[in-house]
């Protein structure tokens, strides 16, 4: 997937989140209590203990109650009343930070699960599902070096490591090419349940792919672009190593004269921030392919004398990504109903003079490494199944879990038409913009059929999750 929109990637972090929901919130109680302190702190009041982000109602009322400065009389009064007019809008700014951020709480999402027979779900008996198995294994070799205590999803969702043994060895067990002794595997070991938000099963589902790029290790003629390897400056400082908290949060940066600073923009990047210091992997020819590349999270580089090299997800230097897609929506370039990456490509060929002043509104970067492994890699550190493996969001889902799709997907020989994807995935990616307790960004591979299918992808459905049946679900 993508660590950005639309592929994710860094080390899966879903075994460290307790509790979905509380995991979402804790940023939200911080910026109420960051209010609240500083409401308490604008009034004389004393620092210490904040309410927590449901009591934003009464710190709206508070800016009221503290001393209305005196009316100025000289320039120095009137530099207090500039003072105390400023120290106002504070309290307001940090009043309405508070309820909005109570707000957000409440309409934060909440995985159900609804007990579903496996006779039940469409399309269960019709899918080869035992071409799901070699992504499971796969997962299963991940699971086999982790402790046995491990939770698998938050809070253990799917149990821990130790549950996981036998169903692995069973797996291991089952015939290839056998969908129907792949069916008994999947129904002795697991129950399958229909995911909700808060009951509601409607899902949104997208597809993400391996991008091509043509490029050179040297710099020369059409190979102009550089994508970089990470570098050596580039912290991650992990915020849950100082305030433990459920849901992990990482800030990217650089240390400057002994102080943490952001890393540099894309754009800073791309006016030569790194140039000179032998960080480029390789020179590509078009830098609309690298910015396909980065969202993507993975890519293949083709080399001039035909041979391929795949690159991977190394880091990114922390700043927000900005889509380019809805920056092209808000100046009317595309329509919403025309919105896919076929579009936006056709948009940068046909404004060529405008495509790095449009890449540079996307201040996130991500850098790359030369992958030894025949595929693309994701969160979960194993290779990717092509239709078989998909991101989704660690902090209600866990990573590992065999989920069935029911959606559809543009179908790449009938342009405009779509047909039924009824297939069994494994949870083994996430990615930026894959977020909600119903929400699948399914893999396609690499090559043209891939690129039309996840280029084009925007489908609604739902998803059955199957658990370890030695568990009960908490939800």
């Amino acid at each position: 997937m993508s660590p950005l929109p639309l592929v994710p990637l860094s080390s899966s972090t879903s075994a460290a989140c307790r509790d979905p929901l509380s995991a979402r919130r804790w940023p939200l109680a911080l910026s109420a209590l960051a209010a609240a302190a500083l409401l308490g702190s604008a009034c004389g009041g004393p620092g210490a203990s904040a309410p927590p982000p449901r009591a934003a109602t009464p710190m709206v009322a508070a800016p009221a109650e503290c001393p209305t400065p005196a009316e100025p009389a000289d320039a120095e009064d009137a530099t207090s009343a500039e003072d105390a007019h400023s120290e106002a809008q504070a309290q307001a700014d940090a009043a309405a930070q508070a309820a909005e951020a109570a707000q957000a709480e409440e309409d934060q999402p909440e995985l159900s699960l609804e007990p579903v027979a496996f006779a039940d779900i469409p399309g269960w008996q019709q899918d080869r599902v035992d071409q799901a198995m070699p992504a499971l294994l796969r997962s299963c070799g991940r699971l086999d070096r982790l402790p046995l205590q491990r939770p698998v999803g938050p809070g253990a969702l799917a149990g821990t490591v130790a549950t996981w043994r036998p169903i692995c060895k069973a797996a291991r067990r089952v015939p290839a090419g056998d969908a129907d002794a792949a069916r008994r595997f999947f129904r002795a070991h697991f129950a399958a349940y229909l995911a909700g938000d808060r009951g509601d099963p409607a899902g949104r589902f997208t597809g993400y792919y391996e991008a091509h790029m043509r490029g050179a290790e040297k710099p020369g003629g059409r190979y102009r672009y550089p994508i970089y390897k990470r570098p050596p400056e580039l912290v991650m400082v992990e915020l849950n190593d100082f305030y433990p908290r459920p849901k992990p949060r990482r800030v990217a940066g650089r240390v400057v004269d002994g102080r943490l600073k952001p890393y540099y923009t894309r754009a800073q990047i791309s006016r030569g921030a790194l140039a000179g210091r032998d960080l480029e992997l390789f020179w590509v020819d078009d830098p609309v392919d690298a910015l396909f590349a980065q969202i993507q999270g993975s890519g293949i580089v083709e080399l001039p004398d035909g041979s391929e090299v795949r690159v991977g997800y190394a880091g990114k230097n922390g700043h927000a990504y900005t889509a380019i897609g809805r920056e092209l929506l808000r100046e009317g370039a595309i329509t919403r109903e025309e919105m896919s990456m076929q579009a936006i490509r056709a948009w940068f060929d046909a404004n060529p003079g405008r495509t790095q002043e449009m890449i540079n509104r996307n201040r996130a970067f991500v850098f790359f490494e030369r992958e030894q492994r025949d595929g693309a890699i994701g969160a979960q550190g194993v290779v990717l199944t092509p239709e078989r493996s998909v991101a989704v969001d660690p902090y209600y889902i866990p990573l590992s879990s065999p989920i069935f799709i029911d959606t559809e997907v543009p179908d790449p020989d009938a342009p405009g038409q779509t047909m039924p994807f009824r297939q069994l995935v494994i949870a083994q990616d996430t990615g930026g913009a894959i977020r909600g307790p119903v929400r699948g960004d399914i893999f396609w591979g690499a090559g043209e059929r891939a690129f039309a299918i996840a280029g084009q992808l925007k489908g609604r459905g739902r998803y059955h999750i199957l658990l370890p049946r030695a568990v009960a679900p908490k939800r």
